[in-house]
């Protein structure tokens, strides 16, 4: 083969290479895979009956992945053993599930995978996703269907769980805490209804949880629940509605600690109000206490005088069915100092009060030690409210629009339970001018009192409430312009609070209106008419 012929076929060569490389994938690309994967085959078929097998095989047209599969998957009864789902964090073309359970005779199951199963390449979701079997001769398939709300917010949780328990000679109220329900669907992430399919006829009893460990088991601490207020009878053509909501838990004390010289920590869960602490060693007749909330903890501090020089101290805590000794070891422990905290700091509004903590319990106060002075030197009169349990004087005094103000503590004006005393301390605090803020009125229609309104932010908090209990418009002044979500509670039992549910005591929580947004602005404001339905 002469040199030109070889240098020919060379070149040939390198060309196809080049060729065969550029046709892998243009720099335009081809048109993005949308189509989610498709089954091919089932093994056992869905909606087999007589199903006695241990595994299951769902093949595929395509790779694919699954994701989110503990969020996502459903199974309906759950099982005591949880079954082997594989692939997980990999691809294959299908799905195996190793059931190692003790299946129930006549049974419909269903595995629920929402939108877990995806293509390996584009990520396109295989929705909703049921395979369902029977171990009887036929499959269930009635319904169960409904709405789930949260009580007081106005968006509701994603991923709830809604569940069956079967009211048969086992059924007790407290089944929620110990046992997992007969039948159970999810909301997912996108959707507040919900379907309990494949169950058979019977009577149920229908609720809802947010299941902070996914145990399908209430617990108080952790769980939103939601219960239909009596026992259903399925079949059924009613559209269920169900309102999660949070419990107030139970008072729960921990045992105590030595937090600092003189200072015992008593950590609770639940309203401390209806906590008693009482000390059960001997303590000489000048002995003295306080108690106070912690600011951030659930936490209260026991204060005591004089020192004791023992090594323990004997407590006794007690609520209603509660009654219990503990022990704490005393060792020797640095003392807490007297310092003094402010709230709030630089801009105050025109109606809001200005506090001053104490970190140790105060027990003493001189107004005469105290000058308020505007910034046109003019002293300003005050008067003060002392709240003992958060160990706060609060400050009240008239504000007017774009001024100053100027508070001077001169040295013992606060005393506090050791006898120790404030430094010289100066607060500055400004308001800003009427035209800084806005205001909006409320007309409310066909409207039942007493009602709290309120103005949240988009998280829920409130910036602003009103108490009303006759037919009267609402004026809310002095608002920081923003966006403000109108939240209306219905205050059945006059307390001025909201009260949430129980779901042992079978108490549904307080109802809540919501409506929409408004948008105020400084120096401005507008008339808004709530209209109110019957529920």
């Amino acid at each position: 083969m002469n040199k030109t012929l070889s240098n020919f076929i060379l070149l040939v060569f390198i060309g196809l290479v080049i060729v065969n490389c550029a046709n892998r994938g243009t720099p335009e690309g081809g048109p993005k895979d949308e189509k989610p994967p498709k089954i091919v085959d089932e093994i056992p078929k869905n909606f087999s009956t007589n199903f006695k097998g241990k595994v299951i095989k769902i093949y595929f047209d395509e790779y694919i992945k699954i994701k989110d599969l503990q969020k996502q998957l459903i199974i309906s009864p759950p099982m005591t053993t949880q079954p082997e789902i594989t692939p997980l964090g990999g691809a294959s073309k299908f799905i195996t599930i190793k059931i190692f359970d003790t299946l129930q005779p006549h049974t419909t199951y269903a595995f629920n995978f929402g939108n877990s199963i995806v293509d390996n390449n584009e990520g396109n979701p295989y929705p909703y996703y049921r395979y369902v079997f029977s171990t009887g001769s036929y499959i269930d398939s009635l319904s169960v269907k409904g709405t789930i709300m949260d009580a007081l917010k106005k968006q509701t949780e994603p991923f709830v769980n809604v569940a069956l328990y079967e009211v048969d000679s086992t059924f007790n109220d407290s089944i929620v805490y110990t046992k997992v329900p007969k039948y159970i669907t999810n909301t997912l992430d996108s959707v507040t209804t919900f379907s309990i399919d494949n169950i058979k006829a019977g009577k149920y009893m229908l609720m809802a949880l947010k299941d902070g460990n996914s145990d399908n088991k209430f617990q108080q601490k952790t769980d939103q629940i939601a219960f239909y207020k009596s026992i259903i009878t399925v079949p059924t053509d009613t559209l269920y509605t169900l309102k999660l909501f949070g419990e107030d838990l139970d008072l729960k004390p921990s045992r105590p600690f030595l937090a600092a010289s003189e200072k015992i920590a008593f950590v609770y869960e639940g309203d401390y109000t209806q906590m008693k602490i009482n000390i059960k060693s001997d303590v000489p007749a000048d002995f003295e206490y306080r108690i106070t909330k912690d600011e951030k903890k659930d936490t209260l501090h026991y204060w005591y005088k004089p020192k004791l020089e023992v090594d323990s101290l004997i407590f006794n805590i007690s609520h209603k069915n509660y009654d219990k000794d503990f022990i704490v070891k005393i060792r020797k422990q640095k003392k807490d100092t007297l310092t003094l905290k402010a709230d709030p700091t630089g801009t105050i509004g025109l109606t809001e009060a200005f506090n001053i903590r104490g970190s140790t319990p105060l027990v003493g106060f001189d107004a005469s030690k105290v000058t308020l002075m505007d910034k046109d030197s003019t002293k300003v009169d005050f008067d003060t409210t002392f709240d003992t349990i958060n160990n706060t004087y609060v400050f009240n005094f008239k504000k007017k629009e774009e001024n100053k103000y100027s508070m001077q503590l001169m040295p013992e004006a606060f005393t506090d339970f050791f006898n120790n005393k404030n430094d010289t301390l100066r607060y500055s605090l400004a308001t800003k001018k009427a035209s800084d803020y806005g205001f909006v009125r409320f007309t409310l229609l066909n409207a039942n009192y007493p009602l709290i309104i309120q103005l949240t932010d988009e998280k829920g908090e409130v910036k602003a409430e009103q108490y009303a209990t006759k037919q009267e418009d609402i004026d809310f002044l002095n608002l920081q312009p923003g966006t403000y979500f109108i939240r209306v509670i219905h205050d059945a039992n006059g307390n001025k609070k909201y009260d949430t549910g129980n779901y042992l005591k079978k108490i549904q929580p307080e109802r809540v209106s919501h409506f929409k947004e408004i948008e105020v602005r400084a120096d401005w404001g507008y008339p808004e008419t709530l209209e109110f339905t019957s529920e």
